[in-house]
């Protein structure tokens, strides 16, 4: 099965195709942002994965979107990362960490009264997850230059502290409705300025943290995450020229000699299966990218081998089914059932629906 062979290029060398995808648990320490020993057992026990994409950690105080999300920009926060690399790497695992910015999807509660930072002062009127529960977002600050420049930098030294943690690489959270992808979308990002406005001016922040990582971290240690279809939720809609827009991104990642581009997201169709959207959506992109292409959303593991078979993907992420199943690659290995996740468990609390799904015998 090709899904289970190894993958190796110059950039990555995987014992097999099965990538863990990033998800948010909720199960740091909130007071300093740490990763902790749960979390090091968390992904020690699902090592087997070709690859681990860690949950989104924040770069910055002000990149906080919700609570009990770990950070990495501070000396104490890198340390407590490298107990969860050591993890996986004595078990023959690879890990990346993914950086996050959750820009305006966030609440004061959360940022020490400020307000959330977004491209511009248009209010996503979603909701973000604090410690006082579930609250309305409100109207972000509008960006300075000043508060760009310095957001660019938070993310080139979060890169920095991932690598001095013992990832293997870091990956760019630039979809899903949060920072990168407000800059990307019309319906949150009305600038005037260098940053707003046609479809490179949009994609100029992210290509402006790109070129500040590379000063710090080789192109081969970096990952993107996209999500071209994703709309309806998080404030965040499709706009008339948002294929051109992904056009022009993907394509121009090929300058940057990265690890990979993985691609997820949402997205609904009326005449559709949802994993079709998904194909459709990966097959429309991958024609603009020459390296390494990671897709996600909805695989089993037939619909994920045949996807490699086709060429649509080199490597396929699973998010829901690595959270029940800790041994997923085995499983897949014996065609063996699947554990049933527990969805009362996935954000918060302690090791139940986080540590005890059971393994085979």
């Amino acid at each position: 099965m090709k899904l289970l062979e190894p993958y190796k290029t110059d950039k990555l060398d995987l014992k097999n195709r099965v990538i863990m995808s990033p998800m948010t648990r909720n199960r740091s320490d909130n007071s300093n942002h740490l990763a902790t020993d749960m979390m090091a057992e968390y992904y020690r026990q699902r090592a087997t994965a070709g690859l681990i994409i860690s949950e989104g950690i924040n770069i910055s105080p002000t990149s906080i979107g919700y609570a009990f999300v770990p950070g990495i920009w501070t000396s104490p926060q890198t340390t407590s990362w490298k107990k969860v690399t050591s993890a996986v790497h004595q078990e023959g695992g690879l890990i990346y960490a993914q950086l996050w910015h959750c820009g305006r999807i966030s609440h004061p509660d959360l940022l020490n009264g400020s307000l959330p930072l977004g491209p511009s002062a248009i209010n996503a009127n979603f909701w973000s997850y604090t410690q006082n529960g579930f609250q309305d977002t409100v109207t972000p600050k509008a960006m300075t230059i000043e508060d760009i420049n310095e957001t660019i930098e938070d993310f080139a030294v979060a890169a920095s502290n991932a690598i001095e943690a013992g990832f293997d690489g870091i990956e760019l959270h630039c979809a899903n409705g949060y920072l990168f992808h407000q800059f990307f979308a019309k319906c949150a990002n009305q600038r005037e300025d260098n940053y707003g406005g046609t479809v490179e001016n949009r994609a100029r922040f992210l290509f402006e943290v790109l070129d500040a990582i590379q000063k710090r971290i080789p192109g081969i240690k970096i990952g993107i995450k996209l999500a071209p279809a994703f709309r309806g939720m998080f404030g965040i809609e499709l706009d008339d020229d948002q294929t051109t827009l992904y056009e022009y991104v993907i394509h121009k990642l090929n300058e940057y000699n990265l690890a990979y581009v993985h691609i997820g997201g949402y997205g609904e169709a009326q005449d559709l299966q949802p994993i079709e959207v998904v194909l459709n959506n990966a097959r429309r992109y991958r024609k603009f990218y020459h390296g390494t292409y990671i897709i996600n959303r909805g695989f089993t593991r037939d619909t994920a081998n045949q996807a490699i078979l086709d060429g649509v993907a080199d490597l396929v992420s699973f998010g829901e089914l690595f959270i029940a199943n800790p041994d997923l690659v085995r499983r897949f290995k014996e065609s063996a059932n699947l554990n049933v996740p527990d969805t009362e468990t996935f954000y918060g609390g302690n090791e139940i629906g986080y540590l005890d799904y059971p393994t085979l015998k």
